[in-house]
């Protein structure tokens, strides 16, 4: 694991056919570690670790159709009557956080409409708490626990 703006956790690891893959508990199978696997995989733990998200509620590489098109969102957590919540959209740590990840997660989030959305390289970490009804969006100074959502 390489030093991230996150907490180590332990994952298990295996390799196969000359890949290291990570056991992705929420897709309940191994998936490769690439570095944006790795960010997407520590936020998710650091979600439900740290901020006290339910693990049962937190989906990765969530399955979605955005103009005819299938794509995946990184991470979409419901809240527990099933509603979708908080949207994350992860990069490798390489990649600069900018205006076009903003955009890549506001154009999933026409599919989700949650209220957070997330995005992180796993060194920088944005919330943005949306407000449909005036159409405004706040950046929040840090990530809410699940309790405060």
């Amino acid at each position: 694991m390489r030093k991230l703006n996150l907490p180590e956790y332990d994952f298990r690891y295996r390799t196969e056919g000359g890949m290291r893959k990570v056991l992705d508990v929420y897709r309940k199978r191994f998936v490769v570690l690439t570095p944006e696997e790795e960010v997407r995989q520590r936020f998710a733990r650091y979600l439900v670790e740290e901020k006290g998200f339910p693990a049962a509620l937190v989906m990765t590489e969530y399955a979605l159709k955005l103009n005819r098109m299938s794509r995946r969102c990184d991470i979409l957590v419901h809240k527990p009557a099933g509603s979708p919540a908080v949207l994350v959209e992860c990069k490798a740590p390489e990649v600069k956080i900018n205006q076009a990840v903003f955009d890549q997660a506001a154009r999933y989030n026409l599919v989700f409409k949650v209220k957070y959305l997330m995005v992180t390289n796993g060194l920088k970490h944005y919330c943005c708490e949306i407000d449909f009804e005036n159409e405004k969006i706040s950046f929040l100074q840090d990530i809410p626990a699940f309790q405060d959502l």
